[in-house]
């Protein structure tokens, strides 16, 4: 089995290639640095063993002894023919040591595979509006180790000084005064620009924009790329999304799961706000293995119409049937415009969507039962009372209920059932339990929530703000004992991410 040595970008998960994420989600194997962040961890199977083999900046890893473990690490686990992953911050060839993994693996006869990575050396700068190379002001670019007075670095200071391109410093907070009095007494004029970045390309990130003489006094934390010469001056930004986010510095668990998870996600990070993501549980097919949603479905035209309140149910639903056309003059509702965005894609237009996008609001709207009436206005409908409800087997029965006071014959069909994945590592509770908030967009998440345990045994410590998509799920996760929920503005994306930021303002 190959080994791949996987760049994971700058910073921002967003970053990472395409390839990277194919294979990080195949992987058995998962050997990350310390800066990899936690979300492009998160692509990787639950089932993948995680191994932290980071370089801590207070030498409490020792880099060199360090190495030849990770080396060996990597020969084990590929000879094992495990599918392997070294998860490696920016490109695995710039100062990641890749070139000695490559070789360890070589010798031992191991196959493996680079994947390159957007390097933060250029990533970095690129995200603030900094070109590394401008027509007229710098036609050369210089990447270097923040090590000075030390020969084994190969750096000659001096004779960087007298280089009129641009010059990018990575790893050098630490020494950025001595860097710059070695550049100085090289020749290099202490007016020169230079720009410090910490955290490039994430939430987090603080651009400083100051001197060569005044660099030292720069107070900014590691990682950093440090940026010197005139384009150093250029581009005036300083943050990779425009406006204050509102969300900035806010650390949110999603607990949802499925493709759905990515465009919270995504809106999340738009807000500002560093995300963990543990989907707690996953859904499956139903305990009679769809028998009577292949039956159902095979006897639509006996259904005045059918009801439907997820995306889930709706793919389920569509799967056994031949195409749309198989739904004929039977009605459709929708609860929300999620559900009804995915009966459209796959070639139905809702009859019904509520203007309250939740159970309670389609019952409210449903039609009253009426022998002789058409089912909606312009379409007759199969004649009869017969409503076919396809969801999960945990739903609310508000649906069933409220239609049948209605003077409708709802048959309640169990499309799949949501289950319980394994428990998180321990890293991620770590992260969960000092979050400053966390979304459940079902109730089978709150509890699933409820019953985790931290490294002492005790219960998981709950944020201090639950937003909840809908009421029913507010109400059980207030059942289960936690305090500060809040119900989304609405049951999406955008929804959960506007309860957020009111909730989490700065200051409040």
């Amino acid at each position: 089995m190959t080994v791949y040595l996987v760049g994971a970008g700058p910073g921002d998960p967003g970053l990472l290639t395409r390839r990277g994420a194919t294979l990080l989600a195949e992987a058995d194997v998962v050997l990350y640095d310390r800066l990899v962040h936690h979300s492009v961890l998160a692509l990787a199977p639950l089932s993948a063993e995680l191994i932290d083999v980071g370089k801590r900046p207070d030498g409490a890893r020792p880099g060199a002894a360090l190495q030849e473990e990770i080396n060996r690490l990597l020969v084990e686990h590929g000879r094992l023919g495990h599918m392997v992953v070294r998860l490696k911050g920016g490109d695995p060839f710039l100062f990641g040591r890749g070139g000695e993994e490559v070789e360890a693996l070589t010798e031992a006869g191991v196959p493996w595979e680079i994947v390159p990575g957007v390097s933060s050396a250029f990533g970095v700068p690129a995200a603030v509006g900094i070109p590394v190379t401008h027509r007229g002001l710098s036609s050369s670019v210089t990447v270097v180790t923040g090590r000075v007075d030390d020969p084994a670095s190969g750096v000659d200071w001096d004779a960087l000084a007298k280089v009129d391109g641009t010059l990018v410093i990575l790893m050098g907070m630490k020494n950025r005064a001595d860097i710059a009095a070695a550049l100085v007494r090289g020749g290099k004029p202490e007016s020169t620009p230079a720009t410090v970045i910490e955290r490039g390309t994430t939430t987090d990130q603080v651009v400083v924009r100051t001197t060569l003489g005044q660099l030292g006094a720069v107070m900014l934390g590691s990682p950093s790329v440090i940026v010197v010469g005139p384009v150093a001056a250029l581009g005036g930004g300083g943050s990779p999304r425009p406006g204050p986010a509102p969300l900035s510095g806010r650390t949110v668990v999603v607990t949802r799961s499925g493709p759905r998870r990515g465009s919270l996600v995504e809106a999340l990070h738009r807000a500002g706000a560093e995300t963990v993501e543990v989907p707690l549980t996953e859904q499956v097919g139903p305990r009679d293995g769809g028998a009577a949603l292949r039956a159902a479905a095979g006897e639509l035209e006996h259904f005045r119409w059918v009801v439907l309140t997820s995306v889930n149910a709706v793919e389920r639903l569509m799967g056994e049937l031949r195409d749309a056309r198989a739904l004929g003059s039977t009605l459709v509702a929708a609860v929300g415009p999620a559900t009804a965005g995915a009966l459209r894609a796959a070639g139905v237009e809702p009859d019904l969507v509520p203007a309250q996008h939740r159970a309670a609001g389609l019952v409210a709207e449903f039609p009253d039962h009426e022998p002789g009436t058409p089912g909606a206005p312009g379409r007759p409908g199969p004649p009869g009372n017969l409503v076919l409800f396809a969801c999960a087997e945990e739903a609310p029965f508000t649906i069933s209920e409220g239609l049948g006071e209605k003077g409708w014959e709802v048959r309640r069909i169990h499309a799949y059932r949501t289950v319980a994945l394994p428990p998180p590592e321990g890293w991620l509770l770590d992260r969960m339990a000092h979050a400053d908030a966390v979304t459940f967009a079902a109730s089978s998440s709150a509890t699933a929530y409820a019953a985790l345990k931290g490294p002492d045994g005790d219960p998981l410590p709950v944020p201090p703000l639950v937003i909840c998509m809908g009421p029913t799920t507010a109400r059980d996760a207030r059942a289960l004992g936690m305090t500060g929920v809040e119900e989304a503005d609405g049951p999406s994306s955008e929804g959960i991410v506007a309860a957020l930021a009111r909730n989490l303002a700065h200051g409040s």
